[in-house]
């Protein structure tokens, strides 16, 4: 039997199929579930769940991204824009974890605060999306094509620093920022646009973490072999379940995981 195969563990594989189908079932980023899933349910330390869900993330949006760019869903410029601040606010901010020490306790409640506090922010924008796009479109559709690119580049810094040390908000919370700065543009272009700055982001971050020590390698083979078949079947059944019901119950379990984590 091949040494790889020894690390494999059946739950982490288990649970990477459920985490899978339920983010192919809603669209949710798999940071909003994996890492809390981790932290909470496995007691893995929280800069090592961030750390490899941040790998686990990039690998499994390689695929979503290379299918938007094909049916050119994908504003490349952008993407362009939310890497010139995400990038450097990631390096940052794993500089800073680094200096701190990733494994001490104080590092630990830090990132399990901000991954609760991101998990409530998704859950707010899951719930109040058209409300906020709203409120958000009146302040904005006076401002310029260069402050609009300034505002590009603030929000992909804030992704950056919020996704290196949860490995949560380039999902909802990006699609729901982007949705405001760019109202004329269509819906499936925002959502590409999006996965496909996900990718460098996450696998950025993640090799960063790995650079400072916090990724399981055997964990996270074994949730990629259960998490790549499960985001197959979840997509096949996301057409089964009307998004008005799917929608409140997903944003109230993640509010109540990211207030145990925060309280």
């Amino acid at each position: 039997m091949p040494a790889f195969l020894h690390a494999i563990n059946p739950l982490y594989s288990l649970s990477g199929l459920v985490v899978g189908a339920l983010v192919g079932f809603t669209g949710v980023g798999g940071g909003s579930l994996m890492t809390p899933l981790l932290v909470l349910v496995f007691g893995i330390h929280p800069a090592t769940a961030v750390g490899t869900d941040l790998l686990y993330a990039g690998l499994t949006k390689i695929g979503g991204t290379a299918v938007h760019a094909y049916n050119r869903a994908v504003d490349w410029r952008i993407v362009a824009k939310l890497a010139a601040g995400s990038v450097p606010a990631a390096a940052l901010t794993l500089l800073l974890l680094n200096h701190f020490g990733k494994d001490s306790q104080s590092v630990g409640a830090i990132i399990t605060s901000v991954l609760g506090f991101a998990l409530i922010l998704t859950a707010a924008t899951l719930l109040f999306r058209r409300w906020l796009l709203r409120k958000l479109a009146n302040a904005l559709e006076r401002r310029s094509t260069r402050q609009i690119t300034a505002l590009t580049i603030a929000l992909g810094a804030v992704l950056g620093a919020l996704v290196s040390l949860s490995s949560v908000g380039a999902g909802a919370i990006g699609v729901t920022a982007l949705l405001t700065l760019y109202p004329k543009m269509p819906t499936v272009r925002i959502v590409g646009s999006d996965i496909a700055h996900a990718v460098p982001l996450t696998l950025i971050a993640g090799a960063g973490h790995w650079w400072i020590g916090s990724v399981d390698w055997s964990l996270l083979i074994s949730l990629l072999i259960g998490s790549l078949p499960g985001i197959a079947i979840g997509s096949a059944l996301a057409s089964k379940v009307p998004d008005r019901v799917l929608r409140p119950v997903l944003a109230g379990t993640l509010a109540l995981i990211g207030g145990k984590l925060v309280f």
